[in-house]
């Protein structure tokens, strides 16, 4: 998983980490991502303790980008080098392509570092969770009971579905909700020419043990050509900026397409797929700066993404008139019963 987006350190970040990580008096160092490095932006030397220092020399150095810090502890590790803490921090109104990038960047930034010295990872989107508090917090959680590991969180979802479960193309269902990968500089490079309508088409597939969201294809094609790109064996996810006409007006409607064939593949794969669908196709309107008119659940491709089939998934048929229900006839031959005068009243 290391350099996934082909981005290193600089030398002088090197230089400084390497006396910085080990003589004892830096408490805090933030990094940051610019022209392709990971470059350092500022440090500070610890005054008190490190529980004394913490919000002091964090606090100043949270702005509206996005950054790494590494905090120094003053514990150590087998008596030799410090313990670290690494700050990860991606404000909420940052642009979704650098929370991408600093997500897909983590693995070589703490390879850059050593991972060996990283006692504890703290992710925030505000101040308050990466500060002293939300550390704590974090270590909290820490100590709580260990969580169903992945089979126990498998089997649990199974269950839950089991009765409300339907794989087709109007299923919208999703589970582990939340879950997402960063996606490769590929995929983020296409997404931005299918923004500019240069293409029409891009495949991306999920590579789980990378636990990244890669590009497979791009291509510019019309409706006839999309099932030839779907793989018949593997799941995948497709964006297709679909041309067509209705009711007379030429019209452009983006479509994310969502596959796994059947059962073929792992319950694993076919859950990770399912939750990273919603996060995923979010984070694509946020870059194509477009609705996306239609997510379309396929597990049957041939029969599923005909050029009927997609045009009827974008625009469904209304039925404005609905039939009444009509009477049923009485017995045959029998005469229509006659009603009787009713009796005239005494005087």
């Amino acid at each position: 998983m290391s350099h996934q987006t082909g981005i290193k350190a600089s030398d002088d970040l090197k230089g400084f980490l390497g006396t910085a990580k080990n003589d004892g008096h830096v408490r805090v160092i933030k990094i940051g991502i610019s022209n392709e490095q990971l470059v350092l932006c500022s440090s500070a030397d610890a005054v008190g303790s490190w529980e004394e220092d913490y919000d002091s020399v964090v606090k100043p150095l949270v702005d509206e980008n996005p950054c790494y810090m590494f905090y120094r502890l003053d514990s150590k590790e087998g008596g030799h080098a410090y313990d670290w803490v690494l700050l990860h921090y991606a404000p909420d109104d940052c642009k979704v392509r650098d929370k991408m990038l600093y997500a897909s960047t983590k693995a070589t930034m703490k390879q850059e570092f050593g991972g060996g010295l990283i006692k504890a990872e703290v992710f925030g989107t505000e101040p308050k969770d990466i500060l002293l508090e939300g550390y704590k917090r974090h270590k909290l959680a820490e100590s709580a009971p260990p969580p169903m590991s992945m089979a126990e969180l498998e089997l649990e979802e199974i269950k839950k579905n089991e009765d409300r479960s339907e794989i087709h193309t109007n299923t919208r269902q999703q589970t582990l909700t939340g879950l997402m990968f960063p996606m490769d500089d590929q995929a983020l490079d296409k997404i931005d020419e299918f923004a500019a309508k240069t293409i029409t088409y891009v495949q991306f597939s999920i590579d789980i043990p990378g636990e990244m969201i890669r590009l497979t294809d791009a291509d510019d094609i019309d409706a006839k050509s999309l099932l030839s790109k779907v793989p018949e064996d593997c799941g995948s996810y497709h964006l297709f900026r679909y041309k067509h006409t209705h009711e007379g007006d030429y019209t452009e409607s983006p479509v994310f397409i969502y596959i796994v064939p059947g059962y073929s593949t792992s319950i694993k794969e076919r859950m990770l797929y399912s939750s990273i669908k919603g996060p995923l196709t979010q984070s694509i309107q946020g870059l194509i700066q477009e609705d996306i008119a239609k997510i379309i659940e396929v597990d049957t491709p041939s029969s599923e993404l005909t050029e009927e089939c997609l045009y009827d998934q974008v625009h469904p048929k209304k039925t404005i008139v609905r039939p009444k229900f009509a009477k049923p006839k009485g017995p045959a031959g029998r005469a229509p019963r006659s009603r009787r005068p009713a009796p005239e009243e005494e005087s």
